[in-house]
């Protein structure tokens, strides 16, 4: 479902208490309608899958798509090294189709749960990447050496950080591969991606950061209903700006295409379609949209 220099991706139903079946199948669907990619949205306290568990399940009933997590909040994994394995693993086991996103993550009641505290999240980010460098490039940790599985001539997964702010863009320069935007309008796509390039370009890397955005939908007979039900209750925690976040889902076939055409014009190289509910029929619907 690739077009010019964007792809398309299916969010994997994995924020949603949905039967297990109910992600294989999803998988099985995305895959076999040309998606390029699965991913998952990271919570703790929340009824869905862990996200790495979850991408392992449908690693073993997909065999082209890659796996992302678009993003998992690494300050909640307080064990870099074992974190950094994990994602290894992951990758070598998916035939190197995992994708490592990683991100601050914005919910407070994750990090209380996770007996995590929200002060200097940053800082610790930092460092969580920092080690997770240095597992990936082999450091010998002990007798029996480095913190395998080794990376294959590829190299470990490929790293996608999110952050909209000076540091953020400074911390994909400094560890990632690319640049995630948390959520937002075409237009605020196109204002922040040059952030990223300034901010790649001073660290004195080579090429430009890969770009992604992920972006709400819901097709069908009540669409706009089942996004609002969903979105407003999700960002409820926001307020009143969870209306503004319900009201920008592309809740029609024409949408969908508008937002495919305006983050591609932004610099956009990967559009994440987040669906707003777990039926199979919003695969084939979006694949009709997007054609």
């Amino acid at each position: 479902m690739n077009g010019g220099t964007h792809g398309h991706r299916s969010d994997c139903p994995t924020r949603c208490p949905a039967p297990p079946r109910a992600l294989l199948d999803w998988a099985r669907r995305a895959e076999e309608a040309g998606f390029s990619t699965l991913g998952t949205i990271g919570r703790l306290v929340h009824g869905g899958y862990e996200e790495l568990i979850a991408l392992t399940a449908a690693a073993a009933v997909t065999s082209r798509t890659r796996l992302t997590t678009s993003v998992l909040p690494a300050p909640l994994h307080t064990n870099s090294a074992l974190l950094a394995k994990q994602a290894a693993s992951l990758k070598r086991k998916s035939g190197g189709r995992f994708v490592l996103g990683a991100g601050l993550g914005a919910r407070d009641d994750d990090y209380a749960a996770g007996g995590v505290s929200t002060q200097g999240r940053g800082r610790r980010l930092d460092e969580r990447l920092a080690e997770m460098k240095r597992v990936r490039a082999g450091e010998e940790y002990g007798f029996a050496g480095a913190i395998g599985p080794r990376p294959g001539r590829e190299g470990g997964p490929e790293l996608i950080l999110g952050g909209s702010t000076e540091a953020g863009f400074r911390r994909v320069a400094e560890f990632a591969d690319g640049w995630l935007m948390g959520g937002g309008s075409p237009d605020m796509f196109a204002e922040a991606a040059p952030g990223v390039d300034a901010a790649w370009q001073k660290a004195g890397r080579a090429g430009t950061p890969r770009k992604l955005s992920p972006a709400y939908f819901g097709l069908g007979p009540e669409a706009r209903t089942r996004a609002d039900a969903y979105l407003l209750d999700h960002y409820g925690f926001l307020g009143d700006f969870a209306g503004q976040i319900a009201d920008s889902a592309a809740v029609s076939a024409e949408t969908v295409t508008s937002y495919v055409e305006a983050f591609a014009a932004g610099g956009c190289d990967e559009l994440i379609f987040v669906p707003t509910g777990s039926g199979l029929d919003q695969i084939d619907l979006l694949a009709e949209a997007i054609a």
